[in-house]
């Protein structure tokens, strides 16, 4: 059994090896500094190009929706420590991304080109917007506790853990999945759309648009009449500028007594 300092380190490792690999994804979509992007030099037939990127996307979208589920959770930490449940999924999902990297197949074509100064701006600019909305919607509703680190500090010290109680701050007032937005902007912002990030835009959508899915019944769940009336008065991807959402006081109510 590990001690509640090797569970604390293992969190922070855990979360060091994200943060790198989100730090590397930026580059590999982007085409900046990694040695091997979305768009290299392809070196593989087409058809084998096809197959095994789509087959990488696959194995990362099944892992991570299959280790997401409650039930999975339940029969998991019958295995794994409770306290780095949340960890080891953070770190299988970084080493699916990083299988992703290692294995992807360029594949040559290009769909569309921006070669205006200010239209490229736009498209860089709207790439750079992305990546900050998914970092930075991550700390509204807690960055520590999304990637297993609060799980881990909480049993290094002590203290019992408690689940973060729904609150929709800033854009969440807007939209439902604004940390996904973040994520549609970040792959279909580009100058340069060649036939590879174009399978790996649209794939990353579908599997987005199915996993919101699974998400929000799980948080019906999670939640109850709290989510359930969010999810009716704010739109999932799509903000309407002019509504935002606001709590009633009988949910404010609701959701301010014990668990």
């Amino acid at each position: 059994m590990m001690s509640r300092m090797m569970m604390f380190l293992y969190g922070v490792v855990c979360y060091a090896v994200f943060f790198v690999t989100f730090l590397y994804a930026i580059g590999f979509v982007g085409n900046w500094v990694v040695p091997k992007s979305i768009d290299a030099e392809p070196t593989t037939p087409l058809a084998q190009a096809l197959l095994v990127n789509t087959v990488l996307l696959g194995v990362f979208a099944v892992q991570h929706s299959v280790m997401a589920r409650p039930a999975f959770k339940r029969w998991w930490t019958r295995y794994v420590p409770k306290p780095v449940e949340r960890s080891t999924y953070v770190l299988f999902s970084s080493l699916a991304l990083i299988l992703v990297f290692w294995q992807w197949q360029p594949m040559g074509g290009v769909i569309w080109n921006v070669s205006n100064s200010t239209g490229r701006m736009i498209m860089h600019a709207g790439f750079l917007f992305g990546w900050l909305t998914v970092l930075v919607t991550t700390f509204l509703i807690n960055h520590f506790d999304l990637f297993g680190l609060r799980q881990v500090y909480l049993h290094w010290t002590g203290r019992e853990y408690q689940p973060i109680r729904f609150k929709a701050p800033g854009p969440y007032k807007y939209v439902r999945h604004p940390l996904y937005v973040g994520w549609l902007c970040a792959f279909w912002f580009t100058p340069t759309m060649t036939a590879a990030h174009l399978l790996f835009a649209m794939l990353t959508t579908a599997y987005i648009l199915i996993a919101i899915r699974y998400e929000e019944r799980d948080l019906v769940v999670i939640h109850g009449d709290v989510y359930a009336d969010y999810r009716r008065r704010v739109p999932m991807l799509v903000p309407r500028i002019s509504q935002k959402y606001e709590e009633t006081p009988a949910i404010a109510e609701a959701e301010s007594k014990p668990a």
